[in-house]
């Protein structure tokens, strides 16, 4: 189901590659451009902004898809626009301070111990972590990643109706 989705997908974003006339200009009668500005852009690999301790997440790379890539900011202000944010050894702190710090488009993946208290994973995800994942089976983690990747892309087109000028 998952090669399904991420091929299908593949094909409508050649599609839109092909169809694209670059030199037309935004809702000119000819044009092929979508008037919201991140989707004009060519797709980017994935970024997965690394935080806490790296580790627990060294064999992650081995399980990413092709092309992903795994950056190591040293602290929040590290982290760019579009990343994944993976806190690794992830707190209840950590990531109040990733939505009050970064773009609420922002998803951020808390890693947490094999044996972490309820308590913990509740909390993380009530201050907002988009996923919480116990343990560090890299497998596991790295579909938690695809999964949060494959959210982000859905949400660029279903806001694509909001955006579009009435």
């Amino acid at each position: 189901m998952v090669a399904r989705e991420e091929r299908d997908l593949g094909v409508i974003e050649m599609l839109v590659q092909l169809n694209r006339n670059e030199s037309n200009r935004t809702l000119t009668p000819n044009s092929t451009a979508v008037p919201v500005a991140d989707l004009n852009s060519l797709r980017r690999s994935p970024v997965v902004a690394v935080l806490g301790q790296r580790g627990r997440v060294a064999a992650l790379r081995a399980h990413l898809p092709a092309g992903w890539v795994l950056r190591y900011p040293r602290d929040l202000d590290g982290v760019r626009a579009g990343e994944i944010v993976l806190f690794s050894g992830a707190t209840e702190a950590d990531v109040l301070a990733a939505r009050a710090l970064l773009p609420s488009r922002t998803r951020v993946v808390a890693l947490v111990d094999e044996d972490a208290p309820a308590e913990l994973v509740a909390a993380v995800l009530t201050a907002g972590a988009d996923v919480c994942v116990r343990g560090g089976l890299a497998a596991i983690l790295a579909s938690h990643l695809v999964a949060c990747r494959r959210r982000q892309l859905a949400e660029r087109w279903s806001d694509l109706r909001d955006s579009l000028p009435t």
